[in-house]
């Protein structure tokens, strides 16, 4: 693929990373209620729903994914739920604590989960690739191997580099705060966004 597509797809692709939806909401949110190591395994959900949309893109799955539709809607509200009850441990956290168990393994996967589900229901995601992507990369023919491990490394280097950096700015947010009465509001707020992004996910349409 040449470089001049390459670099159309990795500036376009940047943009739809860097402006907030859901999914920045909800990884900022679990970097603020349990730091870094807490938001992380959401990033990588995300990443994974991400691939699976550009797959779609690329393969001329577009098509055949209009008729998953009930499928995405039920992802859709389970991982709105999902986030809605993060929400709640959020905002009813006793300061200080380790509430939710972030660092274990169990966590971990359903952090994993619900990044997926947030993506796979994202009505931003949903445009970006199997819309606005075939105005990047042209779709007429197939697309060579060589061509798709190009586009996936943009996906997985942008995407990681960019969650990151929004988890790792959150973590450092929650670093500043050591009082009872400060982690209480970071907990909350870190409640109101994640709770935020669920509504955002199951109204936006």
């Amino acid at each position: 693929m040449d470089i001049v597509t390459l670099a159309a797809f990795t500036i376009a692709y940047a943009i739809a990373v860097i402006v907030p939806g859901p999914g920045v909401a909800a990884v900022v949110a679990r970097a603020l209620g349990g730091g870094f190591r807490s938001a992380f395994p959401m990033v990588l959900g995300i990443l994974a729903g991400d691939l699976v949309y550009l797959v779609f893109a690329l393969f001329g799955l577009a098509a055949i994914a209009t008729w998953f539709g009930p499928v995405f809607f039920v992802v859709k509200w389970a991982g709105a739920l999902y986030l809605l009850y993060v929400a709640w441990q959020f905002w009813s956290a006793k300061p200080g604590s380790e509430q939710i168990g972030a660092k274990t393994e169990a966590n971990r996967w359903k952090t994993f989960l619900s990044g997926f589900a947030l993506t796979m229901g994202n009505p931003k995601t949903i445009v970006f690739y199997l819309a606005l992507l075939p105005t990047v990369i042209p779709l007429d023919k197939p697309i060579s191997a060589l061509g798709f491990a190009e586009l996936t490394g943009i996906v997985v280097v942008v995407l990681l580099a960019i969650g990151c950096a929004y988890a790792g700015l959150a973590a450092a947010a929650r670093d500043f705060f050591k009082s009872s009465k400060a982690l209480r509001i970071l907990n909350r707020t870190a409640g109101v966004i994640m709770a935020s992004a669920a509504a955002f996910v199951v109204v936006r349409e």
